[in-house]
């Protein structure tokens, strides 16, 4: 059958869409569906994305198909997408093999671009580039919440309330959102010159917090360990590593999505329907909430010199 295509004016660019009609989650939402909603939540998700080399996840033959991970632009991409071209994990050279050329989204035709090549997941690092190619210290430290078989999201809130404990009395400002899967996420605007400074405080606080909650709270990765407890995941701040973004879509059976939410929430939290989003959940948040994680971008502070973790 052959792609339905319609061509669509998106601020000052032309762009050619196809087969919008398509299901790409298995509750029948469309790629039509997914277009919107990324054009709806443009002006905050924007925000979050600027500057920050993009790794996409697709999914051509929607949810319930094969994904695969994009982190080279796609060939084909209009002109006027911008690219960045920098050093793969590994290379000592900024040129020839070993780079990779990432997208850029930053504006709204380009995400709507993306979102017509299915490309639902958006994640980033918690790093920005520029100016021209050259990769920035850390602006963002994460720890990602993750829970193992038998626990859940509200086990993930329980963490992190003590998480914000720590981080607070740290002089940072953690602010959290789900994962738009199981799981939650905190996240802190930080400043610091060192590209590894972020990981090893990540990783201090998630042993300390481990050593604290033993019975809830694991720090290495063995799926062995996780059992009805949550990893703290701090390995996402390492410069190669990338979070999905705020406000993005995820790859399951209903369009989920990584949603900012508010510590009441956190601390509310008693089954995972709570901390549950879909994109027509987040669009009403937005109207009603504006976006929740402003202070992400203006609460910046040093990390904290004291090596005592």
């Amino acid at each position: 059958m052959p792609e339905k295509k319609l061509t669509v004016q998106v601020g000052e660019r032309r762009l050619v869409l196809s087969n919008l009609d398509k299901p790409l989650y298995p509750s029948g939402y469309t790629k039509g569906e997914v277009v919107h909603y990324y054009t709806r939540v443009a002006p905050i998700l924007l925000a979050h994305v600027r500057q920050r080399p993009i790794t996409m996840v697709r999914f051509p033959d929607g949810t319930d198909g094969e994904a695969f991970f994009e982190k080279n632009c796609p060939r084909g991409a209009p002109e006027w997408v911008q690219t960045v071209t920098l050093p793969s994990s590994g290379s000592r050279s900024d040129r020839g093999p070993g780079t990779i050329t990432y997208p850029l989204i930053e504006d709204l035709p380009s995400l709507v671009w993306a979102a017509n090549l299915a490309a639902l997941e958006l994640h980033v690092p918690q790093w920005t580039v520029g100016p021209g190619p050259k990769r920035q210290s850390p602006d963002r430290l994460v720890f990602d919440l993750d829970p193992g078989e038998g626990a859940s999201v509200v086990e993930c809130a329980r963490v992190a309330e003590r998480l914000l404990e720590v981080l607070t009395a740290d002089g940072l400002a953690p602010l959290p959102k789900t994962s738009g899967s199981k799981g939650l996420q905190i996240c802190c605007g930080v400043r610091t010159r060192r590209p590894d400074r972020t990981s090893t405080y990540a990783k201090a606080i998630a042993e300390q917090l481990a050593a604290e909650m033993p019975e809830l709270v694991v720090s290495k990765m063995a799926k062995a360990l996780r059992t009805n407890k949550v990893l703290i995941d701090w390995g996402q701040n390492h410069v190669a590593k990338t979070t999905i973004a705020p406000y993005s879509l995820r790859g399951r059976a209903t369009p989920t999505v990584s949603t900012p939410i508010t510590w009441n929430e956190v601390r509310a939290c008693r089954t995972p329907a709570e901390l549950t989003f879909t994109a027509a959940d987040v669009l009403h948040r937005v109207d009603e909430h504006g976006d929740l994680l402003t202070e992400l971008e203006t609460s910046r502070v040093a990390l904290p010199a004291n090596d005592r973790r």
